[in-house]
């Protein structure tokens, strides 16, 4: 029996069909049905019910399931106690509140470990918690609006607390404005994020049916400000994104509310559920979450 074998077969019942798994995990679907048919064979039941529409689970492997995902939890911490000697801390984030805290955090966080590197890549939402189940990544920073669930097998602790906000150039006729009706925007460009990300949700929700004439759509806060600042179109983004960007304090984005009621946005540090949480990744938890609580 082979660790991956079990990897495959989880993520063949996440996504619901051998295709599926085999793209998400870049491998061939006979390479994956015969690694899966192999394990069938050494355990001697049936795993999967397999059918023209996709694969589900059997009886059998709902049975095996729960120890199977204990097996791959052991083995999750296992490598995340391996990193912490390897010193080395991976982070995925969703490109929000980069300047106001992300970056603050890597760079006091390494001021004091020397010998540990950060890792920092940007991703989406689903993407992040994906890889944090699956033990590639040791910390996510996601957005959230109140009552939004995370996997089970995932915790959180919110970081900052915000509104989402209309984003503009502080030339734009906008910022003249108190406050930003979404008719306001609908009658101008407007720059997007591509769905998967929080603020996608919240566009959808404010346009309905009656988008802006003109969409350009972006992957993350950070290239929707460039953006914003080369004149393209205002954007909405959570308010902590905004403040304290280099853009915004040199003067050339800044934020003005929405007119209409919008729900509260919250950042949230993310991470599996660890029997024991490797030092290394410990103190970067306690120096994000500390400097959070100062913005």
């Amino acid at each position: 029996m082979r660790f991956e074998q079990l990897e495959y077969l989880t993520a063949v019942i996440r996504h619901g069909s051998l295709r599926r798994a085999g793209e998400r995990l870049h491998i061939s679907q006979s390479a994956l049905s015969e690694a899966i048919s192999a394990l069938e064979r050494e355990l001697g039941v049936p795993l999967l019910e397999r059918h023209r529409a996709g694969a589900r689970v059997s009886r059998e492997g709902q049975d095996l399931l729960p120890l199977m995902t204990e097996i791959l939890a052991g083995v999750a911490q296992l490598k995340a106690a391996a990193r912490d000697h390897a010193r080395t801390i991976r982070v995925g984030t969703v490109n929000a509140g980069t300047s106001s805290l992300l970056v603050p955090a890597v760079r006091e966080f390494g001021a004091g470990h020397p010998g540990t590197a950060v890792d920092v890549a940007t991703l989406l939402q689903a993407e992040i918690q994906e890889r944090l189940i699956e033990g590639r990544l040791d910390v996510g920073l996601i957005n959230a609006f109140p009552g939004d669930e995370l996997p089970a097998a995932l915790e959180s602790t919110v970081l900052l607390r915000g509104v989402p906000a209309v984003c503009c150039r502080t030339d734009d006729p906008l910022a003249a404005q108190t406050t930003v009706t979404v008719a306001d925007l609908r009658r101008r460009p407007f720059v997007a994020m591509r769905p998967g990300y929080l603020m996608h949700r919240l566009a959808q929700r404010l346009f309905g049916d009656d988008p802006p004439p003109e969409t350009f759509s972006t992957d993350g806060a950070e290239m929707g400000k460039t953006l914003v600042a080369t004149g393209t179109g205002p954007t909405i983004l959570p308010d902590y994104s905004i403040a304290g960007d280099p853009l915004e304090t040199a003067g050339v984005i800044t934020a003005r509310p929405l007119a209409e009621e919008v729900p509260p946005v919250m950042m949230l540090l993310v991470r599996r559920r660890f029997d024991r949480v490797p030092a290394a990744i410990a103190d970067f938890e306690e120096t994000i979450v500390r400097l959070a609580r100062s913005v």
